[in-house]
């Protein structure tokens, strides 16, 4: 079976929990998510075995951290603790208009350390170059220094000469880059010529370059030797740009939509877990498709796993 090791970020949720008791107190509930955290534990969902990879501290809640990957079936041995250290953490917030606001408090989370320590690093490549995947994100490449980005680009480099697969969602957040576009298109644009697997959001690449059309994505692209360039459009067609052709695969409309957090994490779930396991890429497509039409269709980036398997019908 193949093995796919994600790389990133576990942060601290807090997000509004209704009280009819509170007063004029906010109740938070607690819960962990991270973009690619998120994707490891639906790709663990799926079938895939998985790994995570991060860093964390030895505080109660990066343990709880861990007591989770250990419950999704996601492997810990490529995630370490160190003592004194913590995780970051965001608070969720509803504005009047309903819609969704993120406060961020991850300035000293360990996971930005990532790649940096000499040590660990070695440690950590060799471990890596045992998966036959590794995904990764530009949330991933925003939080830790120029060095290792450094370090994390050569290991891709040799990684990929030893035939690995390396999978990349831009995943563009303007604000992890101090709003600093240039040197934001300029790491992007130095992984994607490395990318195997692209699972991009238009809405991403128009942010991050201007614009926001198909032809313009794909243009810029095309000759960067990626083997799929996936088109995530929200509730349009899924576009793949494969051996030169245009593949466009339906979204079905998904009724009682709650909460699109994790749509596009999900998706990349379902996408990588069907190609690790053989299926077309229409195939996998669609499954990215299902796999996500349960995720918005329930509270939070990670839904409750007995939600999740009473609506996950598998691949076929």
């Amino acid at each position: 079976m193949a093995r796919i090791a994600a790389i990133g970020e576990v942060m601290v949720e807090l997000a509004p929990h209704p009280s009819t008791d509170a007063g004029d107190k906010d109740i938070m509930a607690l819960g962990f998510a991270g973009d690619t955290f998120n994707t490891a534990i639906y790709m663990a969902r799926t079938g895939i075995q998985t790994e995570y990879v991060t860093l964390l501290g030895d505080d109660p809640y990066s343990e709880k951290i861990f007591d989770l990957a250990k419950a999704e079936n996601v492997g810990t041995s490529m995630m370490e603790t160190m003592a004194g250290r913590l995780p970051g953490m965001y608070v969720i917030r509803n504005s009047p208009d309903g819609e969704r606001e993120f406060y961020y408090w991850r300035k000293e989370a360990r996971a930005r350390e990532l790649f940096a320590a000499k040590a660990h690093t070695e440690n950590l490549i060799n471990q890596l170059k045992e998966c036959d995947y590794v995904y990764l994100s530009g949330i991933t490449l925003a939080i830790i220094s120029d060095h290792s980005r450094l370090v994390l680009l050569r290991f891709i480099k040799e990684y990929r000469a030893q035939g690995g697969t390396f999978c990349f969602d831009i995943n563009y957040r303007p604000r992890l880059w101090d709003n600093d576009q240039t040197m934001a298109q300029y790491v992007m644009a130095e992984f994607m010529e490395h990318t195997d697997i692209a699972l991009l959001t238009l809405d991403d690449e128009a942010m991050l370059w201007g614009d926001g059309s198909i032809d313009a994505t794909i243009e810029r692209y095309k000759n960067n030797g990626i083997k799929e360039l996936v088109l995530k459009r929200g509730a349009e067609e899924v576009v793949a740009y494969v051996n030169g052709e245009k593949l466009r695969v339906p979204v079905s409309k998904v009724d009682g939509v709650v909460d699109t957090t994790g749509a596009g994490d999900s998706f990349n779930a379902g996408y990588l877990s069907a190609r690790a396991q053989g299926f077309s890429y229409e195939d996998a497509a669609r499954h990215g498709i299902h796999v996500a039409s349960i995720v918005i269709r329930n509270r939070g980036a990670i839904v409750k796993k007995a939600s999740f398997n009473g609506m996950y019908n598998g691949l076929n």
